[in-house]
């Protein structure tokens, strides 16, 4: 229905919120929150609101130092609501085992989340 809009952000050590440097799975909806506004602006030239997630589905465990993609679209128009679709995806991960500075870039990105949600965006803020 729209254009996808896609951030791309290495989870840091201070993202790491469990042992073992796992981070928690809130930031991922924190990245599909900023994709959201993203797409919202460009939609409508309005930040909107976000009104509810329909699912969220935690399918990988994501660590520090490794980098994620989330990519988002709209894929659907109401008079004032929006709803998206939103996939996480596990794209460069550190290598340890190597070096301390070492990393791969996969070639098969792992998705470690998938969710939809609404937005809204009021008839008086639309501006396109």
């Amino acid at each position: 229905m729209s254009e996808k809009v896609m951030i791309r952000l290495r989870m840091s050590s201070q993202d790491a919120h469990y042992g073992g440097n796992l981070v928690d799975g809130a930031k991922m909806l924190q990245l599909f929150g900023d994709v959201a506004t993203e797409l919202l602006i460009r939609n409508d030239g309005d930040e909107g609101l976000f009104r509810a997630y329909d699912s969220v589905d935690f399918l990988a465990p994501v660590y520090a130092g490794e980098f994620i993609e989330a990519v988002g679209e709209i894929t659907h128009v109401g008079n004032t609501s929006r709803k998206m679709s939103f996939e996480a995806r596990k794209v460069i991960i550190p290598r340890p085992d190597i070096s301390d500075s070492a990393a791969d870039f996969l070639e098969e990105p792992v998705v470690v989340c998938r969710a939809t949600g609404t937005c809204i965006v009021l008839k008086d803020c639309q501006r396109k």
